[in-house]
C-alpha cells in the first residue's frame, strides 16, 4: 500500500483528494494547506464532501513535523510554483517522492527540482500536463511537427478566469513538443518559433489545441478536460509510477508513450507472410 500527503487543496487538490481516497491500495496519511488557510485543522473529509477520513489538515510550516510523523511514501502537490518548491526540498530531505503538477514554475525552478532529485535521490515526477489525453495530443504533435515542417503551427489554450499562469504550463511543453518535431526534421528553412494565444474566460477547466496550417490545407488536434477528475487519473497514475523509484521524470516517462509508439512501428513494419499459392490460385480462377 501506497501512503500518500496531499499538498494543496484547491479545485484541483480536492478532486485529486476525492478520487485518492477511494482506493484501496494508497491511503491518505496527511493533507497540507497554505498557513493562513481557513482549512487548516479540519478533517480532509469535510472539505473534499465526504464522512470523516481521521485525517486533519495541517499548514505547510509544520510540514516537517507532518512528514515525520505520517510517514508519506509519496506527496502530490497542486499548491503553487512557490510552495511547491518549498515543500519539495523538504519532501526530498526526507525521503518522500514527489507529483507536482502546479503549473507556472520558472525555468530556474525547475532546475531547482531536477538538483533536489539528484541530491536527495528521491523521485520526482513534474506534470503541469497531469491529463492522460493531453500527453497523447503532445506525441502527435511532435511526430506531425516532423512530418509537416513546411507548415506553420499555432497553440491555443483556453482556461478558467481564475488560473493565475498564462500561457499555461501545458501550452509551453506542446510548444516544446512542436519546436522538438522541427528541429529533428533535419529541414534548414524550419522557424521553430511557436506562438501560443493564451484566454481567460468563465469557468473553463482547460482546452489545449494544435492548429497545423499548410498552403493547400489544415489540420487540427485538440484536447479538452470535462472535469477535475480527469487531473486527478493521471496524477494517480504518476503517484503508483514515481513509488520506489529515484530521478526525474515527466508525465511521457509515466505513460511511457514513446515505447507504445515504437512497439507499434515495430509490429507495423513486420514482414507479413506470403499468402498461400492455392488460394491465391483459386481468386485468379474466380476472377477468369
Amino acid at each position: 500500500m501506497i501512503t500518500l500527503c496531499i499538498s494543496g487543496l484547491g479545485k484541483t487538490g480536492k478532486e485529486i483528494a476525492k478520487v485518492l481516497l477511494e482506493l484501496k491500495d494508497i491511503r491518505v496519511v496527511s493533507a497540507i494547506c497554505s498557513p493562513n488557510s481557513d482549512k487548516r485543522g479540519q478533517d480532509l473529509g469535510q472539505i473534499v464532501g465526504c464522512s470523516d477520513t481521521g485525517v486533519v489538515i495541517e499548514g505547510s510550516d509544520d510540514l516537517e513535523q507532518v512528514v515525520f510523523r505520517t510517514r508519506p511514501d509519496v506527496a502530490v502537490d497542486f499548491s503553487s510554483p512557490e510552495a511547491a518548491l518549498k515543500n519539495a526540498k523538504v519532501f526530498s530531505r526526507m525521503g518522500v517522492n514527489i507529483v507536482i503538477g502546479t503549473t507556472g514554475f520558472s525555468k530556474n525552478g525547475l532546475r531547482k527540482l531536477y538538483v533536489l532529485a539528484n541530491k536527495y535521490e528521491n523521485g520526482i515526477v513534474y506534470a503541469p500536463n497531469i491529463t492522460l489525453g493531453v500527453n497523447v495530443l503532445m506525441l502527435l504533435t511532435n511526430l506531425a511537427s516532423n512530418i509537416l515542417n513546411s507548415y506553420d503551427f499555432q497553440v491555443n489554450e483556453i482556461h478558467h478566469k481564475n488560473k493565475k499562469d498564462s500561457p499555461s504550463g501545458t501550452a509551453k511543453k506542446i510548444a516544446v513538443e512542436i519546436e522538438k518535431g522541427l528541429k529533428s526534421s533535419g529541414n534548414p528553412e524550419v522557424c521553430t518559433e511557436v506562438p501560443i494565444t493564451a484566454v481567460r474566460a468563465g469557468g473553463v477547466v482547460g482546452k489545449h489545441e494544435v492548429m497545423i496550417i499548410g498552403e493547400e490545407d489544415k489540420i487540427e488536434i485538440s484536447h479538452e478536460s470535462f472535469s477535475r477528475r480527469a487531473f486527478a487519473l493521471g496524477a494517480l497514475r504518476a503517484v503508483r509510477f514515481i513509488d520506489g523509484k529515484t530521478g526525474y521524470f515527466e508525465m511521457n516517462d509515466v505513460l511511457n508513450l514513446k515505447k507504445v509508439l515504437q512497439d507499434y512501428l515495430e509490429k507495423d513494419s513486420t514482414p507479413k507472410k506470403p499468402r498461400n499459392i492455392a488460394y491465391l490460385h483459386l481468386e485468379e480462377t474466380q476472377v477468369q
